[in-house]
């Protein structure tokens, strides 16, 4: 507001009172706009966790790797107009062999042992290799080569009531029999089962729009 000075002469001075204050307008625009990127970032962060965790559900790849996908927030202590979040998997490799449609090759260059319904669980509850097998069942394994197919690793016993290749108990050897463990290929393509960056974009797309109804909220 321009106001009329009067002085002992005949000139004029005239002063200016900024009313409101406009430097604390600022900063308390200032305080709104950190408070609402900083929300609408972590807002954003967590929308795009829980999309990533409900597609490896969805893909039958288990709760626990969901769990993997971890979020976190920067700063971490305080808002800011240059707050930032991160997503990620502690399991970077497993889901991102799901999400990119994996070749696997065996390392040493032989053959992938790939387990039979007949071969059970890991004791850690994943994949047995044919080295805990052979130790768990006390069953030595026999490879046998086909010229067409996967070529196996089988054993001589018998199947349980739950459909597990077990040691035989018979000294006759009655109802022993050859039983495919491991299929051996050299190597398998993992099918693409996730599509992570469909999501992110998703949740980077939507930031901005976060932002101004968190800004707008912040305001009311």
């Amino acid at each position: 507001m321009l106001r009329p000075v009067c002085t002992d002469g005949a000139a004029v001075k005239l002063r200016l009172d900024i009313t409101p204050d406009l430097v604390a307008m600022m900063a308390a625009e200032i305080r709104t706009g950190e408070k609402a990127v900083t929300a609408a970032t972590r807002e954003a962060s967590n929308s795009l966790k829980n999309a990533w965790r409900a597609q490896i559900t969805g893909a039958g790849l288990g709760a626990r790797l969901a769990r993997t996908i971890r979020s976190e927030q920067f700063p971490r202590d305080q808002p800011s107009l240059n707050a930032a979040a991160l997503v990620w998997s502690k399991a970077p490799v497993i889901v991102g062999a799901h999400d990119t449609g994996l070749l696997i090759r065996s390392r040493n260059g032989f053959w992938l042992a790939i387990p039979t319904a007949t071969a059970g669980k890991s004791a850690r509850g994943g994949r047995i290799t044919p080295g805990e097998w052979e130790r768990r069942s006390g069953l030595r394994l026999r490879f046998v080569y086909r010229r067409t197919g996967p070529s196996l690793l089988v054993a001589e016993g018998r199947l349980n009531a739950r459909g597990r290749a077990v040691a035989s108990r018979s000294k006759t050897g009655r109802g022993v029999t050859t039983v495919p463990i491991f299929l051996l290929v050299p190597q398998v393509k993992l099918p693409k089962r996730l599509d992570l960056a469909r999501d992110a974009a998703r949740a980077q797309d939507a930031l901005p729009g976060l932002i101004v109804a968190k800004w707008a909220e912040g305001k009311l």
